[in-house]
């Protein structure tokens, strides 16, 4: 297998219940949206999510570590002639950093360490804004 493909399987538990495997052996357990498990357009959302948390995480923490670094992240949905699709995403991120000089300095890279984030590093959020097309294969 390649450094950079990326791979996770998914297996059926019931009517639209699944979990996801990660080669590594993580699970995740996901539905439709009717319980307390995650459905997949929230999934989408927090990896939107984590992925720009760590990235702003590393670089924010060459300086200082963060004692707080959360984020927030809302879209609304919608079907227009491009079918169902999240609009308007929007990530709230919210960072404290010890005081003194290298939690100053983490302050001031915060907001470049986001737009770099947003703009160039992480993975999920540039598959997204870029589009990618997804190809789907059946196999009976």
């Amino acid at each position: 297998m390649s450094d950079d493909l990326r791979t996770i399987s998914l297996e059926r538990l019931r009517k639209a219940r699944y979990v996801a495997r990660n080669p590594r052996g993580g699970e995740l357990e996901f539905g439709e949206g009717d319980d307390e498990a995650f459905s997949p357009v929230e999934l989408l959302l927090a990896a939107i999510a984590g992925c720009n948390a760590i990235d702003v995480d590393y670089i924010t923490a060459k300086r200082a570590e963060a004692e707080r670094l959360d984020v927030d992240v809302s879209a609304r949905k919608i079907r227009d002639e491009h079918g169902n699709r999240l609009v308007d995403i929007t990530l709230r991120i919210t960072a404290e950093f010890p005081e003194g000089e290298s939690g100053d300095e983490a302050r001031e890279a915060l907001p470049e360490a986001v737009r770099r984030s947003r703009d160039r590093i992480c993975t999920v959020g540039r598959t997204v804004a870029v589009g990618t097309p997804i190809t789907v294969e059946v196999v009976r």
